[in-house]
């Protein structure tokens, strides 16, 4: 064997190391592609700079409905078409009616428990407010307390409105279900109703019965009156006298 043999052989190949990429990793191509799409969609200014990229502005509730509340012959028409509608009509009519009956948000409405809140005794509800709100004691309506009855038979969890598997219904089910119902009926169906609403109609109501500022600001739970002012700003009875 000659030499030139054995020194190929004791040789070592030296291989250069490659980077490993993730496949998640852009390369550097897809980088320089997306930026410069990002700049090409930039909006340009009047003296030809490109400006930051901003997302589209969030639509307000006004510009996307007429008003945000219900009134009290609104809500007793979704109570109506609740009660036929699905399997579980009762329960989505009582829903509708506490969450109107007693200003409850939709969190308040779906967190309701039998022991912690619903006295049978001594027909009261003890509404435990969200947002730092103040609690109070409701009575309760004769319908609130045969509906109430009704759904209690059928129901032993901790939670007043459950599901077909036993669970807490959540606000997100609650938002569907009554979008649902109101687009059943036709003075409703262009309203976009949503739970709100109801806490809304729950207010003005008040204020139009009468009730003062500030028993409306205790049974609403406001720990400040100025969000108690806007309902009875728009009380009806404030002009009765203007023209006698």
């Amino acid at each position: 064997m000659s030499d030139q043999l054995i020194m190929g052989a004791n040789e070592r190949t030296t291989v250069p190391e490659i980077a490993h990429k993730r496949d998640s990793e852009p390369g550097k191509a897809q980088a320089e592609h997306g930026f410069l799409r990002l700049v090409e969609n930039a909006p340009i200014s009047e003296n030809g700079t490109v400006t930051a990229a901003r997302p589209p502005r969030r639509t307000t509730n006004k510009q996307r409905r007429d008003r945000e509340h219900l009134t009290p012959q609104e809500v007793e028409l979704l109570y109506k078409a609740a009660k036929t509608h699905g399997r579980h009509g009762q329960r989505d009519a009582l829903m509708i009616w506490m969450a109107y009956r007693h200003g409850l948000r939709v969190g308040e409405l779906v967190g309701l428990r039998w022991t912690a809140h619903v006295d049978f005794d001594a027909g009261t509800l003890r509404v435990e407010r969200a947002k730092n709100g103040v609690p109070s004691v409701h009575p309760l309506s004769e319908r609130e307390l045969r509906g109430l009855r009704r759904l209690q038979k059928a129901n032993m969890g901790r939670y007043v409105f459950i599901n077909e598997r036993g669970a807490p219904i959540t606000e997100t089910g609650f938002r569907k279900t009554l979008a649902r119902i109101a687009a059943t009926v036709p003075s409703l169906a262009g309203l976009n109703v949503h739970p709100h609403m109801l806490r809304h109609g729950c207010g003005y109501a008040l204020a139009n019965r009468g009730m003062d500022t500030r028993s409306l600001q205790h049974y609403l739970g406001h720990r400040i009156i100025a969000n108690t002012v806007r309902y009875t700003e728009m009380a009806a009875d404030r002009f009765d006298q203007v023209w006698d």
